[in-house]
């Protein structure tokens, strides 16, 4: 399939994993099932912290909306994936590839927006108990979420709108399973200092940045953790956090590595495995992060079964 120089093209091929056919129809079948445990396990917190008053808080606020995001940046993903991985020729149209970047980068930002929420919430919780009411007011709650949706807004349109106002001809390979930012970048036959200078502010801005302040928040519920009397006390204040600790060192960890490179042109094999860990992997774990270790959850769980069962 040559490649016209001169001509804007009007799609893009996904090369995604087409270079281990063999594997492809077992990725297909093992991304489905994750895909549709991510919706069940997701929908149903949304369910239970909408239905059961026990989880009519700030922190079950925040994880209603958590997994809302979750939802809707795997579905951006995972169904064009599945039909990719059964396709000879993948291929999505410029639009298309503009509408998924952009949703994309939105959720994305979200979502790191909101794990720094919930750990602020964490924070005014296990430091400032006597406050918590006042710091986490039903304004500032709902604030966050707000402001974290704005964002992830913000960042989409910036990225999309600079991005695709770049010529493309030529080469309309991406070498990768979706239209993320940099190996779209790639292709441009202008310059792309900018729009890699724009990817690293963002990154740094709206991943970085709440990473460290999530870093702050945990060092000092540690400090207050360590001054508690008991160790039973100690144990209690450290569970409320454990589930939120753990699903952002699985985000921020791989969301860093994947985009934390100046280059354009440096995507390959393994970003593309690390992309699928944090893209379909980790939205899959985070209902049972947190549920499985959380007591008023799984009590929320059997108040529902009981009552419909």
């Amino acid at each position: 399939m040559g490649d016209d120089n001169d001509t804007d093209i009007t799609e893009f091929i996904l090369l995604g994993f087409s270079g281990y056919g063999f594997l492809q129809g077992h990725l297909f079948w093992g991304v489905l099932c994750i895909y549709v445990v991510t919706l069940l396990g997701n929908s149903l917190i949304i369910l239970l912290t909408l239905v059961d008053s026990a989880l009519h808080s700030p922190m079950y606020f925040f994880l209603r909306h958590f997994s809302v995001v979750e939802i809707l940046y795997t579905t951006t993903i995972v169904p064009r994936m599945l039909a990719d991985l059964r396709s000879s020729c993948p291929t999505i149209p410029l639009a298309s590839c503009f509408t998924q970047l952009y949703f994309f980068a939105l959720f994305g930002i979200a979502e790191c927006c909101l794990l720094t929420a919930m750990a602020y919430d964490r924070y005014a919780a296990i430091c400032c108990p006597l406050h918590y009411t006042t710091l986490m007011s039903q304004g500032t709650y709902t604030g966050l979420v707000g402001a974290s949706y704005l964002a992830g807004v913000i960042s989409g349109t910036t990225h999309s709108i600079f991005i695709f106002t770049l010529p493309f001809r030529g080469a309309k390979t991406i070498h990768h399973f979706l239209c993320d930012i940099l190996p779209v970048l790639r292709l441009a036959t202008a310059s792309t200092f900018w729009g890699e200078v724009g990817n690293l502010f963002v990154t740094i801005t709206f991943i970085f940045v709440p990473f460290l302040l999530i870093v702050a928040s945990y060092a000092c519920i540690l400090a207050t953790i360590l001054g508690v009397a008991t160790s039973q006390g100690r144990q209690k204040l450290f569970s409320t956090c454990s589930s939120h600790l753990f699903v952002v060192i699985l985000f921020f960890g791989t969301g860093t590595v994947a985009y934390m490179r100046p280059q354009a042109d440096s995507f390959g094999d393994t970003d593309q495995i690390i992309t699928l860990f944090y893209t379909v992997v980790t939205p899959m774990c985070n209902p049972f992060v947190y549920t499985l270790r959380n007591k008023e959850v799984t009590g929320a769980m059997r108040r529902l079964m009981k009552r419909y069962f």
